[in-house]
């Protein structure tokens, strides 16, 4: 049973550090203007940690808000975007070269996967926990809104690409539709939810499923940035919409974002009892969102060691 696992909360970690990012529009983003050495030293802590993939810090990027929030132009903003994707495979080169071959012995190269949010994370409104702006956008709309990051990470030698947090079935199929002019780009598409059987948007996690299980450019189909409580009877609901393909999940730890900051718990402690559903259930690649560190991702690596080691 190969599990993969995926990083945690790049923002969280950037938050920790000292930088006040929970309201700024950018959010991660504006390290690419002014800290990208902190951002590899980020990567790398979850590389350390034992991720296979790390996610650049792309999610909250756009060219819009580059152009709006930082003064940049269009060329810039795109600049950025790729200039993501370079510190990401820098960071895992670097990371790589540091280890001794028995350390590489038994672990597969990580890669870097572009991190590709919904529009509304760009739009700094909390849109992307209902995804209400679809109904008032064609999927045309959307695909040419999303096409310059795709077109910009590629550029920087990032090949596959999470489009995470993703609320409204419309913007996935947007998603899957634009795909279509990128086949070599692999990667996985994972819906928000707001309940263990919705997404955000109000569309039953099945339909959703279903909506991107045929696209041959995802490797895996999933769920993040909700409770890990939801995730357990979602993919219940999304296994016969799935068509066989693997789960990908990472949802956030304990707590609730207010719009300018997270309350309540951040623990994820009970995560333990929730990985072997999840596997059983078809989840082959495992990670976290929001708030979670990179010693939780350690936690939620050595479960799984673990657990396979007594199978």
């Amino acid at each position: 049973m190969d599990i993969k696992l995926l990083d945690g909360g790049l923002g969280s970690e950037c938050s920790k550090r000292g930088f006040e990012i929970d309201t700024d529009p950018l959010w991660n983003a504006r390290l690419l203007i002014s800290n990208q050495e902190d951002l590899k030293d980020i990567h790398k802590s979850f590389l350390e940690a034992g991720c296979d993939f790390i996610e650049t810090s792309t999610y909250q990027a756009s060219v819009e808000g580059f152009v709006t929030h930082a003064g940049l132009s269009k060329n810039e903003a795109l600049n950025l975007i790729s200039r993501s994707g370079e510190i990401a495979v820098e960071a895992i080169e670097d990371f790589w070269s540091s280890l001794q071959p028995a350390q590489t012995k038994d672990r597969c190269k990580p890669i870097a996967v572009g991190a590709i949010g919904p529009y509304g994370a760009c739009q700094h409104n909390m849109s992307e926990y209902h995804g209400n702006y679809v109904d008032d956008m064609t999927v045309q709309d959307l695909k040419d809104w999303h096409r310059g990051r795709i077109e910009a990470l590629l550029k920087s030698g990032v090949k596959m690409m999470s489009f995470e947090t993703i609320p409204a079935i419309k913007e996935a199929e947007a998603i899957v539709s634009l795909l279509q002019e990128f086949p070599d780009v692999t990667g996985w598409l994972a819906f928000t939810c707001k309940n263990g059987s919705e997404t955000c948007h109000g569309e039953s996690i099945q339909d959703a499923i279903a909506a991107i299980s045929t696209c041959p450019n995802l490797s895996f189909v999933g769920i993040n940035c909700c409770p890990p409580a939801f995730v357990t009877p979602l993919l219940q609901s999304a296994q016969k919409a799935s068509n066989g393909k693997p789960f990908v999940v990472f949802p956030n730890t304990r707590g609730n974002w207010t719009g300018c900051g997270w309350t309540g718990e951040n623990a994820v402690e009970d995560w333990e009892s929730y990985i072997p559903e999840w596997i059983q259930l078809g989840a082959k690649c495992i990670g976290g969102c929001c708030r979670t560190s990179p010693e939780d991702i350690q936690r939620i690596q050595q479960y799984i060691k673990n657990s396979l080691a007594t199978n």
